[in-house]
Parts: structure tokens; sequence; C-alpha cells
């Protein structure tokens, strides 16, 4: 098996933000309102003349990701409506430089290197605006890869590419082998990904790709058997109904869900991908901000365990949401579903197993809870271990708690 460094580096960012921003967002109907509301090109183009975020859009986006912990951003630099947000150079006028007269891509990459966050870009493979992409497929994908050169060539290095859209056409010559040399030929240590779908999670596709995707779906342990080279793999979700802005769509998930899909593409292994939608102006919508700030909370306590840990194979049975975790030294148990102890006339009464039994041969010094230090009870006989766990006290409760098993060395 080909185990390549760049696609390692990748598992270890752990955390990043999905950023869907273009001309729909100045609509408020999500990135799909051209196609579903049946605009015209001639309608829907006009937008781009008045489509001019806030001067500091990038570097106020750059930072919120930051102190949520983020390590990488994925920008759509073009999505299905065609416009970029990047200089075309003569391809087309459809782009941002002909719109507000600024490289909406550029002042991303230096609000990224700025804040040390590694810059990502996703783009379409679908085009609505190029009639190429029904009428004559091979000249389009000539316009494609025109448009991959010069984000390739123009931005310095970047993290990879996170393509989307062959699912719309999946019996055509996309020549993958062309796009992905290209790629290879400016930026040999991108990593290549392209987006399997709804409908085909975790599915592998050509060699050149380095990671697989879950789209909103359950992760899962990647079967490597038989595998020519190491993948990495990817969960990205979104906070509502709609990957672009959309004003009307109030039906958000939990911030709890959000940390407990993060800690589950942790156990595997995956990196989580969070989406926004940024507003026309180039702004966060506030409920998203602050669901951000929550998750990235979590996130903050504990730093030094969802970058750096690995997956293992150690299972508690009787309480499957419940995962190990190690650094190679140390184990880290992730436990779920843990209730507040208050007074029984302000908190729920709860029957909770504090149970946490699995076999483990090496020996345990001590279990501390990662967030306040405390120690907890634990036996150990014979290679199995039970951990006596506890419900979080009054005013606390991080939805996903973590317990770090210190080993004698």
């Amino acid at each position: 098996m080909i185990i390549k460094e760049y696609i390692k580096n990748f598992g270890k960012l752990g955390f990043g933000l999905f950023v869907h921003f273009g001309l729909y967002s100045m609509l408020g109907k999500g990135e799909w309102v051209k196609y579903c509301f049946k605009m015209s090109d001639t309608e829907y183009n006009l937008l781009y003349k008045k489509f001019n975020p806030n001067e500091n859009w990038a570097e106020t986006l750059v930072e919120q990701a930051k102190k949520c912990g983020c390590k990488y951003i994925t920008l759509t630099t073009r999505h299905h409506d065609g416009f970029s947000l990047y200089s075309t150079n003569g391809l087309n006028d459809f782009d941002s430089i002909h719109g507000c007269g600024r490289d909406l891509v550029k002042e991303f990459v230096v609000a990224c290197r700025k804040n040390g966050i590694v810059p990502f870009f996703y783009h379409t493979l679908i085009d609505w605006n190029n009639h190429d992409y029904e009428t004559d497929f091979p000249s389009y994908l000539k316009y494609l890869r025109s448009s991959i050169e010069l984000l390739c060539k123009n931005y310095g290095t970047i993290g990879g590419f996170w393509f989307d859209g062959m699912w719309d056409k999946p019996n055509a010559e996309w020549e993958e082998e062309t796009l992905y040399s290209l790629i290879r030929k400016y930026q040999p240590n991108a990593m290549i990904i392209n987006n399997t779908g709804l409908y085909a999670c975790g599915e592998k596709g050509n060699i050149e790709i380095d990671s697989v995707t879950f789209e909103r779906g359950t992760v899962r342990e990647i079967n490597t058997e038989n595998s020519a080279k190491y993948l990495a793999s990817e969960m990205c979700q979104i906070f509502g109904d709609h990957w672009g802005y959309a004003e009307n769509d109030l039906n958000f998930k939990s911030v709890a869900s959000m940390i407990e899909d993060l800690a589950s593409c942790r156990r595997f292994g995956a990196n989580y991908l969070l989406n926004v939608g940024l507003m026309g102006n180039g702004e966060l919508q506030p409920i998203e901000k602050a669901m951000l700030d929550k998750v990235g909370q979590w996130a903050r306590i504990y730093k030094d365990i969802i970058y750096t840990a690995r997956p293992t194979k150690i299972q508690i049975k009787e309480k499957p949401k419940d995962f190990l975790m190690t650094d190679g030294r140390d184990y880290y148990l992730f436990v779920h579903d843990l209730p507040v102890f208050a007074d029984e006339n302000v908190a729920l009464k709860s029957t909770h197993n504090y149970n946490e039994i699995f076999k483990l041969e090496a020996e345990i010094k001590r279990v501390v809870w990662v967030d306040s230090g405390s120690e907890l009870s634990f036996t150990q006989k014979n290679g199995k271990v039970n951990i006596i766990s506890e419900p979080f006290h009054y005013g606390n409760n991080t939805v996903v708690r973590v317990a770090k098993i210190e080993m004698y060395r």
C-alpha cells in the first residue's frame, strides 16, 4: 500500500470549515436557487454586478474559523451556477473581477496564510452557465481544466481541491486522469477529493483521489483491504437543509449533534467539515456564528486529543456510542449521554449506566476527566477494565466528555 505523507497530514487537521459563498448568497434561498426556481441566465447573471462583499469578509471569516478550532477552510471558488470568485483570466467575464473588481479567492488565501489556516478550493464540475456542459462536453472539460490550472498557478501552495458534481453525469467520460495530472504538475502535495454525493458515501474512486467523502452521512471505517494506497476520509455537514445561505431555513440541527458528529468522525480518523453559508455581504448568519462558537468551545477543551489521537479497535459492547482513542502512550475514553447531577426538582431522574467496560491488557495508572482533572474510580483484572463514569456537575454539560486513561510507562 502506498502511504503519502500529505494524506496522513490531512487526517491530522481534524476539523475544517466548509464555506458556500456566491451570487446565490444575495438571494437567501440556497445555493441551488437558480436551478430550483428555473431562473434564466439573463435574470440570474444580473446579480454579479451587484455582488460586492464587505472589505474584510475573508479576514473576519478566517479569524472566526481559527477561534473555533478549525485547521482548514474549503471555499466554493465556483459553484454550479458557474460564477467564479477568482479571475478567470479571459475564459469568460462571469467572475468577481468583472463584478466587484476583486479577486475574492486571493483575499481568502491571504487571510488564511495570515492566520495559519490551510486553504482548500471547492470547485464544481457542473456548470449551469456554460452551455458546452450539455452540448459539447469535451470542450467544456477543456474549459474546466483551464479554470483549475488558474487556481493551481495563481495562489501559491494550497491544501487541496474538493470537486463536486460528477454524480450529475455518472456515465460520462470526465477525463479524470487528465484533470488530476494537471493538479499534480503544479500542486504535487495537494489533496484531491471528489465528492461521491449523498447516495455513495465512502465509495472509492480514481486512484488519484486521496480521500473518500461522507456527505451528511454516518462515518464508518474504511475497508483498506486490497487498497492501492492509504486514503483519508471526511464527513461534511450542514447546519440546516441548505449549503448556501437560506433566510427561511429554520430547521437547524443542535449544537449537541454537531459535537457528536465531530467526535464520531475522529473515532474513525475522519475529518469533520462543518458548513456555513455566508450572506451576500460575506458575513456569517448570527445563529451560525453562535453555534460555531459553541462547537469551538468543545474543540478547545479537547484540542490536544481531537487532532492528535488515533482510532483504536477497542470496543465497549454495552455502550456502542462510547469509544477509545490513543496518542500512542495513553488512552482517551469518549463518553456520551451523561446526565447532569442536580436536585430532583431541577434535573430529570436518570437510570444511566455509568460502567464503561472493555478489554485492555496494559496496566492503567489512573483515569481523569480532561475538562476538570478529577479522578475516576476504576477496576482492572485479567485484562478487563471497568471505569466508573459520573454525571456532569450542575452548570456543565459538554455533550461528549473525555477521560484520559494514563498508563504506567
